[in-house]
């Protein structure tokens, strides 16, 4: 008991380290990093991973209350938080489609409460946020996102330093959600578009029917029909974004390891 108490302060900084790759890493990932998970949920997921990942995690030999002990937890967080991102950006693409085909049916201004940002949005924007984490739990995305996380201990041991190029490569991947989003809603989009065209050349031929009324029905059950018909292969979409973000990853972290 006593040899335990004396190896005690050694172990907790051992800790330290995988402690906060894991926290940032949580705190920055989907479902697990949003407001609706309490702090204190997200501190004892890390703190659990960091104990069972300290038998397989090499000396780092840094003191934490030096300048380079704190450098080194920066750059902890900074890792950590890049790992989450990918997955973040991954649940990203529904939500920016829901924005983009709610706003063009008409259907944005029926909110309900967000519990991701804690505020509100579009209910398509909800919905397809449901979809995508049912289909990011079945796919075991937080066990994914928790083997990434280790493997990166190998690649980027603590004290290595940090890899530039990966941070560009990931902000890269910003411009790749805007535009893979915008294909996705295409289809609702100009399918809109024409009938709203066909309404406006209909009022030019009878300007005694009341269009404007009936036109917003007509788009709205258009665009509908053209949802449902999306949602179909957004699961699909979802899991090919997810894998090329992967890859991403993997392909970075083999030439920092090369």
């Amino acid at each position: 008991m006593e040899a335990l108490i004396t190896q005690l302060p050694q172990l907790l900084l051992a800790v330290w380290w995988p402690f906060c790759r894991f926290m940032a890493a949580l705190s920055m990932s989907p479902l697990v990093g949003d407001v609706m998970v309490p702090l204190r949920v997200r501190l004892m997921l890390a703190l659990t991973l960091a104990v069972v990942v300290l038998p397989a995690m090499p000396a780092a030999g840094i003191d934490p209350f030096s300048l380079a002990g704190i450098a080194s937890a920066l750059q902890q967080v900074i890792i950590g938080s890049v790992f989450g991102l990918v997955f973040q950006l991954s649940i990203a693409l529904p939500l920016l489609l829901g924005n983009l085909v709610s706003s063009q049916m008409g259907l944005s201004m029926a909110v309900m409460n967000d519990p991701v940002n804690g505020s509100s949005s579009d209910v398509v924007s909800s919905l397809l946020f449901v979809l995508c984490a049912l289909v990011f739990f079945a796919i075991d995305g937080h066990l994914v996102l928790v083997n990434v996380v280790y493997a990166s201990f190998r690649v980027w041991p603590v004290g290595h330093g940090l890899d530039i190029t990966v941070l560009k490569l990931l902000a890269y991947q910003v411009g790749w959600v805007f535009s893979a989003a915008l294909l996705l809603a295409l289809p609702v989009i100009f399918s809109t578009l024409v009938v709203q065209l066909g309404l406006g050349f209909l009022n030019r031929v009878a300007p005694t029917l009341n269009l404007f009324s009936l036109g917003f029905s007509v788009v709205t059950l258009f665009g509908l029909f053209m949802l449902a018909l999306l949602v179909r292969t957004l699961p699909e979409h979802y899991l090919q974004f997810t894998q090329h973000m992967l890859e991403l990853l993997d392909r970075s972290l083999e030439a920092t390891h090369g």
